[in-house]
C-alpha cells in the first residue's frame, strides 16, 4: 500500500480507464465526411436568406418608384385646372377629366407596364391619381411566376395665393 492512497481508493487512472483499449461501435469508427450535411444546410439557408433579401429590397423599390409615379401624376393633374372669377375673387377648380388627362399624359411616358386605375379631383381643389403595376422577383423570375400587384395612390392640392 503507498502511503499517499486510503486503502480501497482508486487513482485517476483506473477510474478513466488508462491502459485498457477502448471498444468503439463499428458505426462510430469512421466519422469522415458528418460535418458535411451540416455545412450545406447552413449553405443552403444562407442562399435562401438572401434571395429573401433581395426581393424585400427589389420589392421595396419598386413599391417607392410607383409612390413617385403617383405622385407625379398627381402633380400634373392638379396643374390642369381651370381658373374662375367670381367678382374680385379668383378660385382654381379642378374637373376629373382634365385631372385624367393630365396623370395619363405621365403615364403613357413611362411605357414599363404602369397603368393608370383612377384619376380624379373629389373636392374640385385636388387631384387624387392611383396607379398600378405588377412585380416579378428579381432573381430566378422565370422559375418563379409569382406575380405580386403594387398599387400607389398619389394627391396633391391646387392653391392660389
Amino acid at each position: 500500500m503507498n502511503a499517499g492512497t486510503r486503502a480501497g481508493a482508486r487513482t485517476p487512472a483506473t477510474v478513466l480507464g488508462a491502459g485498457r483499449p477502448q471498444a468503439r461501435p463499428a458505426a462510430l469508427a469512421d466519422d469522415s465526411g458528418s460535418t458535411m450535411p451540416l455545412v450545406l444546410g447552413y449553405l443552403v439557408l444562407a442562399i435562401a436568406l438572401i434571395y429573401v433579401c433581395v426581393c424585400a429590397t427589389d420589392l421595396y423599390i419598386a413599391q417607392k418608384r410607383l409612390d413617385s409615379v403617383a405622385d407625379a401624376a398627381a402633380l400634373a393633374g392638379a396643374d390642369g385646372f381651370r381658373l374662375q372669377v367670381d367678382g374680385d375673387a379668383i378660385h382654381a377648380e379642378l374637373e376629373d377629366a382634365e385631372v385624367a388627362d393630365q396623370a395619363a399624359a405621365v403615364v403613357a411616358v413611362l411605357d414599363d407596364g404602369t397603368e393608370l386605375v383612377s384619376a380624379d379631383s373629389p373636392d374640385g381643389l385636388s387631384a387624387r391619381v392611383t396607379v398600378r403595376t405588377t412585380w416579378t422577383p428579381p432573381l430566378l423570375g422565370d422559375l418563379v411566376p409569382s406575380m405580386v400587384m403594387i398599387q400607389a395612390t398619389g394627391t396633391s392640392r391646387t392653391a392660389l395665393e
